[in-house]
Order: structure tokens, then sequence, then C-alpha cells
């Protein structure tokens, strides 16, 4: 499911248009294929803020903004064409494909980067001249060529131009990013109608003997059957026992035993946007009394963060509801002595945006608005009982509160029972 509208992205361009400085040109590159031998790349994946920009999914990609005396300009550098590469990789845009996709008339050949941007920025130092500041993501090292960075390109730029100013063009984009488009909460909901057969399949395959990355290789071959999707949103975690009490548990070599709890996280993407939920269920179907206690303490949490999801609301402010109410729970439940102890088995956030990244973009000061995605995610790990329990929503904030996209995978105590005795599918 690959959004392809380009009035879409044209209208993304226009508003960071009116967000840049007149006088001013933002670079914004797509990538290029990490090495990883003599001959042979780690797969490539597009920047997102690039893809976000144009829907454009090839490396070696350059859009150009130019904002000057009022004036907007705007191209796309895209590689030429190459029949040898060709032969070995398949075949790859034209001009006038890349033009149709990102809906922009003026798409270039790669090497004529550099003379494009000499003609920009050489009247800067001019009486005419007014470009005077770029704008680069300068975040994480983002390669534009194999020894070559964003950043380095920058400091490239200032020397050729004394004087440019350089900024970073990821908080004008990050505000943009933050709140999903009608298209983007689509993507979003097919994300998570494959999350959940992933799920569904994972959970109808768990018994005691059975290892953890078997159960990690069903939920990725189930997704995979979806033609649309692209892939995982991240490694799946399947951790059983103590290895649940790992937040991010990398390596699942381990067995699932008889009266242990078994702990999910896990997500499909669909055109980029990724689902992201998890689970916790008994590994044979049925809870022990403290299993169900602990359990049911994370999913009041989890439903208590629902209902205070909307408008106007942190997620600092989500975090406390979450951690106060845990910590009442297991004190009245005597799995701690003092309200203060819920630092030693609740550790990590709430909740954080979803979109194009499973962790997205975002401020996390401020406050929600309707189109942003977050999880809801409370969890408790008690390391000395082999127990942790997280339950994972992904909530679309609405104008009077929020959507459950993920409300049709099961975390009912008796939904979970029934479906592995083998009577109620809720699925």
């Amino acid at each position: 499911m690959i959004i392809q509208n380009n009035h879409l992205y044209q209208a993304r361009r226009k508003r960071l248009f009116n967000r840049m400085d007149d006088g001013s040109v933002a670079l914004i590159f797509s990538g290029v294929p990490k090495i990883k031998s003599e001959d042979e790349d780690y797969p490539f994946e597009v920047q997102h803020s690039f893809y976000y920009l144009t829907g454009i999914e090839e490396e070696d990609c350059c859009l150009m903004l130019v904002s000057n005396a009022g004036e907007r300009k705007e191209y796309l550098f895209v590689p030429p064409f190459d029949p040898v590469k060709q032969k070995w990789y398949g075949k790859r845009l034209s001009l006038d494909e890349a033009s149709q996709i990102a809906g922009i008339r003026n798409v270039l050949v790669n090497g004529s980067l550099e003379s494009r941007v000499n003609a920009e920025l050489c009247g800067a130092y001019s009486d005419f001249g007014t470009v005077d500041k770029a704008y680069l993501d300068l975040g994480p090292e983002i390669k534009i060529a194999a020894e070559t960075t964003t950043k380095d390109y920058g400091e490239t730029l200032k020397k050729t131009y004394p004087g440019l100013v350089l900024y970073d063009v990821a908080p004008l984009l990050m505000k943009m990013r933050m709140v999903k488009e009608p298209e983007e909460i689509e993507c979003l909901r097919a994300a998570c109608a494959t999350t959940r057969l992933g799920v569904q399949a994972l959970m109808a395959a768990t018994r005691p003997g059975v290892r953890e990355f078997e159960l990690s290789h069903i939920f990725s071959h189930v997704i995979s059957d979806d033609n649309a999707c692209n892939g995982l949103s991240f490694n799946t975690i399947v951790a059983s026992g103590k290895h649940a009490c790992t937040l991010h548990y990398p390596h699942p070599m381990g067995t699932l035993k008889d009266g242990e709890m078994l702990l999910l996280d896990c997500g499909a993407r669909q055109g980029y946007y990724c689902g992201d939920v998890s689970r916790s269920f008994p590994v044979n179907g049925k809870f022990t009394p403290i299993q169900k206690t602990i359990y049911e303490i994370v999913l009041g949490a989890n439903k208590a963060v629902a209902q205070m999801a909307r408008p106007g609301v942190t997620i600092q402010e989500l975090q406390s509801l979450a951690s106060t109410y845990m910590a009442n729970e297991c004190v009245a439940h005597g799995l701690l002595e003092k309200k203060e102890d819920i630092t030693k088995v609740y550790w990590h956030s709430v909740s954080h945006h979803i979109g194009l990244d499973c962790h997205d973009v975002s401020d996390r000061q401020a406050k929600l608005e309707a189109g942003n995605v977050i999880s809801d995610e409370p969890g408790l790990y008690f390391e000395e009982l082999g127990i942790g329990v997280r339950i994972e929503d992904d909530l679309y904030i609405t104008e009077k509160g929020c959507e459950v996209l993920t409300a049709d995978i099961i975390k009912e105590v008796e939904d979970i029972e029934a479906f592995f005795a083998g009577g109620k599918r809720p699925f």
C-alpha cells in the first residue's frame, strides 16, 4: 500500500516552503545503500523524510527546494539510466516516472546537482543574491555517498560559500509528520490489520516446547503473504518466562515452558507506516492467579491511558497516569511494599509517536493534537517471578478522544483463555 497521490506530496512541500525562511535552499537526500562487502550491500531503505515529500523510494536521489524573493522552485535529482546496472539490479525510475510520482516538473540527473546548487548559491555574495541559508537533514549519520554524510556535505557547502548558514530541516518536518493525513491513517490501519493476522497465527502456534524463534518466523511468514506489506516494523520480540523482563529482548532462542508467560512485541508495515503491538499470554493458554493479577493491572493501565488520550494531553501526563495506577494496584495486591518502588518493575515510557518510523519523529513535550498516532504500552516486569507483561495498542488521536487502531487484537483474559481452549475465536 504505497500512497500514490502526487497532489499529497505537492501539498507537503508547500507546507515545508511555508516554514522555510526566504532566501534559503533545502536539500533532502534519499540516501544510499550501506556497503556490506566488496560487491554486496545491505538492503536499501529510503530516508523517510525524502519519501514523505516525494513518494520516491529510489537510492541516490535529492530533493532541492529554493525559496528566494517570493519565488519557489522545486528540483528532483535522480540517477541516470545505466544499462549495466539495469542488467544486475532491474529497472530504475525514468525522469518522467519520477516526475509523475512526485508531482515535480524539474527532474534532472543527479550529476547536475552541484551545478544547480552553485547556480542558486553563487549569487548569495553578490549584489543580486539573497540565498544565504541552507536546510539539511543533520540528524543521525545520513549517507549521501559511501563515505559522505549530510553533515559532511553541509561543511563542504560552508567552505565553498563562506557565510552560508546551515539549519537542520528535521524540526520543520517533525511538526508536519506528527499530524497524520487521512492517507497516512489508512496505511496505519492496514498495517495494524496485517499485524493482527500475524499475531493470530503466532498465538495459534504457541505451546510448551516451541522455540521462541519459531514463533518469530511464523509472524514474519504470515505478514509476508500480504503483497502490500513492506515487512517488519522492527525485529519481532518473542520473549518467554524471565526473558520478557528484558525490554528489547534480542535473541529469541529460548524454549517455551509450561506455566510461563510469553511476551510478544511486533508489527507489520504498509506504505512504510508501522504497526506496533504488544500482547502477553500464558504459554499453555491458562493464567495462574499471580499471572492474572499482574496482567490485569497492566491491562487496567492500558485502558486508563486510552481513556485519557485526547488533544491537549501530553505523553508525560499519560506516563504519570499509568505509573500511578500500576503503583497503587501493585501495593494493593502485595506485589510492592511502597508506591515509589514502581520504578523497579516499570521503567519505560508508556507512549511514543508512530508513523513512518515505529518510534516516529516527535516533540514529546508537546500537547497531543488530532491526527497524532501514539502507542499505549504500560508494562510490569517481575524478574524474580519470571513474569514480564506488556500490553500495547496504537491510538489515533481524534477531536474528541482517540480510536484504538488495534482494538480487534484480543487482550481480555477470558478471550485469551477461550482462544487457547479452542472455543471462541475472537479474531
